[in-house]
């Protein structure tokens, strides 16, 4: 018996010593994205870095639905969320304490440059409305209450000498939008987002549809109240039937995150979405454009430490 406890009191030991040569592996840390609905790209987009983030051995990204800029920022300002796609304009304004934000939210920081979003006003081939001015008196879809393109849309009218009261202006997200031109409930309707929008492409699918060119005197004039905008085109054949190169103002799409999440998260979020770019860029057409050469464009809000080591390592200031 005694032999017995001795051969059983050594296989403990060695057994225990086995334990506690194992390395014990570390959690994930979990961390959630915010994109946008599912009409628009941040959804599909946002999906495919939660799944490229998620090959790491320290992350396990989640992307969830959202509502996009203006409650994304919300979000990451309060710390509800860690990672959220945002305008680029929005992130100022909310940094800033400008336009729907009533105080400076400045612990927003940057994590990337993704990709130009455009503004789309969506109209039909027949219809009367080739400027902003021939908006008056129309039933106008002007982007959700509180939305990144709610506000895109009244910079765009101040600029123009606009208000919403001179028009049948109704607060729509982008499915709204689009679906109620299926129903010839409006007259036109705009959208910001990166092309092609999915939403626009099922609209041009049962609609004659066209998309309003801006004049080079009213993007520069625009480019100049508020520099965040650039001009640029979306290219002929974007959709069925729009045949011509459309002038219309960009912004950029960003991700930002906030200054309470580690610097070594964020650091690991950026590395392994660029080391894994190519899946990010096969997910959607317009994620074709999301690179490290540009990661750093048209960001309005201060880089997070954990980005900026990463971009460092990189070579980009």
């Amino acid at each position: 018996m005694k032999g017995k406890r001795f051969v059983l009191a050594v296989a403990l030991a060695c057994v225990a010593v086995v334990l506690a040569a194992t390395p014990v592996l570390a959690a994930k840390t979990a961390l959630s994205i915010a994109t946008g609905g599912v009409a628009g790209t941040y959804y599909p987009i946002g999906g495919a870095i939660a799944k490229v983030v998620s090959k790491s051995p320290a992350i396990e990204a989640t992307a969830e639905t959202g509502n996009a800029s203006v409650a994304n920022t919300n979000l990451i300002a309060t710390a509800e969320i860690e990672v959220a796609f945002v305008q680029n304009d929005v992130a100022f304004w909310a940094y800033t304490g400008q336009q729907m934000f009533t105080s400076s939210l400045t612990n927003l920081r940057a994590v990337a440059s993704l990709y130009p979003e455009h503004v789309q006003l969506i109209t039909t081939k027949d219809s009367s409305i080739k400027t902003l001015e021939d908006l008056k008196g129309k039933r106008v879809g002007i982007g959700a209450p509180g939305s990144g393109v709610q506000s895109d849309v009244l910079a765009l009218f101040q600029v123009a000498g606009l208000k919403t009261s001179d028009m049948k202006a109704e607060f729509l997200d982008f499915g709204a939008t689009t679906s109620r031109f299926k129903d010839n409930q409006i007259d036109a309707g705009f959208v910001v987002a990166g092309y092609p929008t999915a939403s626009v492409m099922d609209l041009a699918l049962t609609k004659d549809v066209s998309l309003m060119s801006f004049s080079p005197e009213f993007l520069k004039k625009l480019s100049e109240a508020h520099p965040y905008f650039a001009p640029s085109v979306i290219p002929a054949g974007t959709y069925k039937g729009v045949d011509a190169d459309v002038a219309t103002p960009e912004m950029m799409a960003i991700l930002i995150t906030h200054d309470k999440v580690a610097d070594d998260v964020v650091y690991e979020f950026v590395k392994t979405m660029f080391d894994n770019i190519a899946d990010v860029q096969a997910s959607h057409s317009t994620a074709k454009q999301i690179n490290l050469e540009t990661a750093l464009n048209g960001l309005t809000v201060p880089l997070h430490p954990g980005a900026e080591k990463f971009y460092k390592e990189k070579g980009l200031k």
